[in-house]
């Protein structure tokens, strides 16, 4: 049997059973499924992949939300550019005529979509020949074929495109795509693969050679950048918090999170920073212990410091009460952290 489809029959037996799979490939569906789970576990996307698309079941749907919805839609998946992008290209589409272009070539055009996701909806929804190059993918072709070095550079990973379109004369395109990312995340793993199961044992140089934990060889990243923050956690008389929409900055912005003094020195106090960065007429305040919360490439530490005041007014425009575990406006994972470290602290 050829090797491309070993891989489909092994697929075949062995995919994970996910909701974006099976049946017809819906290229709205395909497209929310490959932004979602950019930088993003499985089983996190999973049910939020299932509520957005009850949410927003088509593009145009999509469209025609305010901007807060889309986002509140994915609080808790991080990477929020990627629902701004995905909202920004629903409304250019729908004005365009409400269909996606059916070419890798087309989707590139589209606001967001870079040359991974354009490949992989062009290949899985569309059956475009065209191979989508993830690290899985790269990491199962530089095994099979044996390549030295970074499978990311220019020759290597034209050698592994090579090779995957050579499959696709033997099966699918959307099949092989979809099965050499389930092999690379299930099977062809960077640590402890279990050579025994896959379909391409009987080829694999790394394997011959007993180097497959050694190709690829790791990548070199730099450290994560240290940031400390405060947060102002003004507690009403009924539990509720005040939150407010952050307006600066790429990431965050838009979301709604309790006043946030970003940028502290290691000699800045931080109840004194978060009564500034709240603005009211706050006394005392109590840190509570600090909480770690990862944004791309910085890993921050956030104080919060609570006040509890006697009563829920507000100048117009100032923000809202809201309960922290469901705020009901878009936010950040952060929020639940913030609201786990104050239980209890008076």
């Amino acid at each position: 049997m050829s090797p491309g489809k070993r891989l489909a029959r092994w697929f075949a037996a062995s995919a994970r059973d996910l909701p974006w799979r099976g049946g017809s490939r819906d290229p709205y569906g395909v497209l929310v499924s490959e932004l979602m789970l950019q930088q993003t576990r499985v089983d996190r996307v999973v049910p939020r992949f299932r509520e957005f698309l009850r949410r927003f079941p088509d593009l145009r749907s999509l469209a025609q939300v305010r901007e807060e919805e889309v986002l509140e839609a994915w609080s808790g998946l991080g990477y929020y550019r990627r629902a701004r992008s995905l909202h920004r290209l629903a409304r250019e589409v729908v004005e365009r005529g409400g269909r996606l272009p059916g070419s890798a070539a087309g989707l590139r055009e589209l606001p967001g979509i870079g040359p991974y996701t354009a490949a992989a909806v062009a290949s899985l929804a569309f059956g475009e020949r065209v191979a989508v190059l993830d690290g899985n993918v790269l990491r199962v072709g530089a095994r099979v074929l044996g390549l030295e070095g970074d499978p990311r550079r220019a020759a290597a990973s034209g050698a592994i495109r090579t090779w995957v379109e050579a499959l696709m004369e033997e099966a699918p395109p959307a099949v092989v795509n979809e099965a050499l990312m389930e092999l690379g995340a299930t099977v062809c793993t960077p640590r402890g693969p279990d050579c025994g199961a896959c379909p391409f044992a009987g080829e694999c140089a790394a394997l011959a050679s007993g180097r497959q934990e050694a190709i690829p060889p790791p990548r070199r990243t730099r450290g994560p950048e240290a940031h400390r923050w405060a947060a102002a956690v003004v507690v009403s008389p009924s539990g509720r918090w005040l939150l407010r929409p952050v307006t600066g900055g790429a990431v965050l912005r838009g979301l709604w999170l309790p006043p946030l003094a970003t940028g502290l020195g290691a000699d800045v106090d931080p109840v004194a920073a978060a009564r500034a960065a709240a603005g009211l007429p706050l006394d005392g305040g109590r840190a509570a212990d600090p909480v770690r919360h990862s944004i791309t490439h910085r890993r921050i530490t956030v104080v919060p410091v609570v006040w509890r005041v006697e009563g829920e007014a507000l100048p117009d425009g100032d923000g809202i009460w809201a309960d922290p575990l469901e705020p009901g406006v878009p936010t950040s994972s952060l929020l639940a952290k913030l609201a786990g470290a104050v239980e209890g602290v008076g």
